[in-house]
């Protein structure tokens, strides 16, 4: 695998997603991600371990979708553990990370869930 920049914050992996999504560089995604994480996608399914989340966006980005940055909201830190998630720009829902401090100071995510809805009433 290349040799990507790290995110040394945990914001920062939002940043590269959209970059690297953008770019059509699937394994670029994929280090984002811890070797056993696990994202909640495609709807209503899971795609668990990084390997498995590098074959997920290569199908995904053979479509050659353009994603935008989304604003992050106040990210929550408690020692190694982050919460990070943005607002779709469309207004519904919200998209939610956990991310792990990383022994060289770098930060993964270890859970992703990036589209979640409101119950419908």
């Amino acid at each position: 695998m290349p040799e990507y920049e790290k995110a040394m914050r945990p914001e920062d992996i939002t940043r590269f997603f959209v970059e690297r999504s953008n770019a059509g560089d699937a394994a670029g995604v994929a280090a984002l991600y811890e070797e056993g994480a696990v994202l909640a996608y495609p709807p209503g399914d899971r795609t668990v371990g990084r390997q498995a989340i590098h074959v997920l966006w290569e199908k995904v980005l053979a479509n050659r979708p353009r994603f935008e940055q989304e604003q992050p909201l106040p990210t929550l830190i408690s020692g190694d553990i982050a919460l990070t998630s943005t607002p779709p720009k469309d207004g519904t829902g919200a998209r939610a990370q956990v991310v792990r401090r990383q022994p060289d100071g770098s930060w993964l995510r270890v859970l992703d869930q990036p589209e979640f809805l409101p119950p419908t009433r």
